[in-house]
Parts: structure tokens; C-alpha cells; sequence
């Protein structure tokens, strides 16, 4: 499959062929689906807690006794049945961390750019050029490609670029060996930059 490169001035430079391997697969949603429920999973912390009757303070004591008050019968002033009594079933520090495997995680980044290129919200850039790393030159680069609210993946770190797109709403940049599903299916468009694509053909092709 044949695209268009173009700068950020928004004109078109060239040509680029994609890998029809990454670029052109099916669009399996139910892994899609898995992958992003799988990442949000893992940005849990699962630190709530809640105590039980045994953890609260107090209650040692049995309130009154047990026969002969005309009230119900009570062992305890922290049982669930009281105000400020323990927690029945609440939650306790746990790990909600799901396991995805290699392979199933690539053929959803596959899925995943598949379905950009084909709803024609993918756009490949010969390169990011900036005069200074200054959010205004990035807003108004990202405007002239029509994807002021993209995902910008290069194929290696660039401070400048991460300055310079920071405190854009809705705007973000990864490296390519770093890209994931969620970021793909979050963005409305993704700009690829021309060493970017090769970085990713070389990973997942």
C-alpha cells in the first residue's frame, strides 16, 4: 500500500509503500478490546483498603451482657451492625495486573494500525522540523496535517519534541518500540513519522 509523506508544513514530499504485514490486516475488535481493557487493568494500583471488625479499634468488650437487658444480644461495638463497626467484604490491597502475551499484543498494534490507515486517520511525516522546542510551533504544525489531537511516534527520543508537545490537550508522542495499543485506539489520528514506520516494520513485519 501506497501513501503519501508530507512535511509539516503540511505539503506532500513523496511517497511511502507500507508493509501490507502491519499495514493492511484484519481488524480483529475483540483483541482490540482486550488489549486496551488489559492496559487500564495495569495502571491500577489496587491500594484500597477497608478494615474488617478484627482491624477496628475498640470493641473488646462486650457491650452489656448477655441476657436480662430487654436489648438484643451484642458481642462486640465494631460489628458490622454498628456505626463506625468493620467492613464485610470490602475491598483489600490486590493486583489487578493481566498478563498479555508478545504475540497477541503484536497482532493487535497490527489490528490497530490497520484500522487508522483504512479510516484514513494515519499520516505518515517525512520528519518533525521545529525552529525551537515551543508548544505554539507544534499546535500549529499538528493543525496544518489536520490532526491538532494526535499521537506523534518517532523512531527515537527527541526532548525537544516531548517539550514541545507536553501541555497540548490531547496530544502526545511516543517512540516507536515503545507505542501501544491504548495510545493508538485513544488518538483520533496518529502521525507517523517516514523512520518511525520503518522502526515499527522491522518490529512487527
Amino acid at each position: 500500500m501506497i501513501v503519501s509523506v508530507v512535511n509539516f508544513a503540511g505539503e506532500t514530499v513523496g511517497e511511502l509503500e507500507l508493509s501490507d504485514a502491519v499495514f493492511n490486516q484484519p481488524v480483529n475488535e475483540g483483541l482490540l478490546h482486550q488489549m486496551v481493557v488489559a492496559h487500564l487493568a495495569n495502571r491500577r494500583q489496587g491500594t484500597s483498603d477497608t478494615l474488617t471488625r478484627a482491624e477496628v479499634a475498640g470493641g473488646g468488650k462486650k457491650p452489656w451482657r448477655q441476657k436480662g437487658t430487654g436489648r438484643a444480644r451484642q458481642g462486640s461495638i465494631r460489628s458490622p451492625l454498628w456505626r463506625k463497626g468493620g467492613v464485610v467484604f470490602g475491598p483489600h490491597p490486590r493486583s489487578y495486573r493481566q498478563a498479555v502475551q508478545k504475540k497477541a499484543r503484536r497482532a493487535a498494534l497490527r489490528s490497530a494500525l490497520s484500522a487508522k490507515l483504512r479510516d484514513g486517520e494515519l499520516v505518515v511525516l517525512e520528519r518533525v522540523e521545529l525552529e525551537a522546542p515551543r508548544t505554539k510551533l507544534m499546535r500549529e504544525g499538528l493543525e496544518r496535517l489536520g490532526a491538532p489531537r494526535a499521537l506523534l511516534v518517532v523512531a527515537e527520543r527527541a526532548p525537544d519534541v516531548q517539550r514541545a508537545i507536553r501541555n497540548l490537550p490531547g496530544a502526545d508522542v511516543r517512540v516507536a518500540r515503545d507505542l501501544g495499543v491504548y495510545e493508538l485506539v485513544a488518538h483520533p489520528r496518529v502521525v507517523l513519522t517516514r523512520d518511525a514506520v520503518a522502526a515499527i516494520e522491522e518490529v512487527l513485519g
